[in-house]
């Protein structure tokens, strides 16, 4: 199966050892994965902000970027979400409206494309440690992601899920939220920790960096005694 990767700009600069985990773990599930070089972002920043022309414009380059038969997977369930969602909206009564509705039946967020195409949940990865899953909410609510990460993560030799109360809550990042209204952010993600925290795990592990990203700034800034992973990186943990 041939696989385009679409690795979201964050990752790119902040994250890359989690995109070439992701390649990891496709290509033992017998995947053959291209990269395009020319891809840049999806787009979602300037629509999020209001700035739907230029939106529009960056979309157009995506839409040329992948123009593909092949599937495309990303790990970032907000970009795929944004994509698979919002580029009807964008290019609606367009020359490109059939070609985003093709688009969004090949688009799939990392753990989606493993248990939904593939239909894989094992990979022989091991990490011994106690975790909780942060449920994104572009993957829960843009994306319909729910059970699909978990059962990966049950399969995770020595790793032991724990359940925190309210996972479906949000961390408190969503873009520029966190920086037009830095003290609400501040108090969801505090939530969201102490809620780990009551697990007893050493660990949050979630399908989007940028909640990942957001919760780590503030473990760092507290100094806590838990770390973060994205699930990618769960996955080609120990092989």
């Amino acid at each position: 199966m041939n696989i385009q990767l679409f690795i979201p700009c964050f990752v790119d600069q902040l994250f890359p050892d989690t995109a070439f985990n992701m390649i990891k773990v496709l290509e033992k599930a017998g995947c053959k994965v291209s990269y395009n070089t020319n891809q840049t972002c999806c787009g979602q920043p300037a629509f999020n902000a209001g700035f739907w022309d230029d939106a529009r414009d960056v979309a157009t380059k995506f839409l040329k970027d992948f123009n593909t038969f092949d599937y495309i997977v990303a790990p970032s369930a907000s970009c795929v979400g944004f994509v698979r969602n919002y580029y009807p909206k964008l290019f609606e009564n367009g020359a490109e409206h059939h070609t985003v509705k093709d688009l969004s039946k090949k688009i799939y967020e990392f753990t989606e494309f493993l248990t939904e195409v593939l239909k894989m949940e094992e990979f022989n990865a091991v990490l011994h440690t106690k975790a909780t899953y942060h449920d994104s909410c572009a993957a829960l609510r843009e994306c319909a992601i729910k059970a699909g990460p978990r059962k990966l993560l049950n399969h995770v030799k020595g790793l032991e899920l724990i359940e925190m109360n309210d996972n479906e809550t949000c961390c408190g990042f969503g873009g520029t939220f966190a920086v037009k209204f830095e003290a609400i952010s501040a108090g969801m993600a505090d939530q969201k920790i102490n809620n780990a925290l009551a697990t007893g795990a050493n660990c949050i592990i979630s399908t989007d960096l940028s909640c990942l990203m957001q919760l780590n700034g503030y473990i760092k800034h507290k100094n806590l005694p838990l770390k973060t992973m994205h699930i990618a990186d769960v996955l080609a943990s120990g092989w």
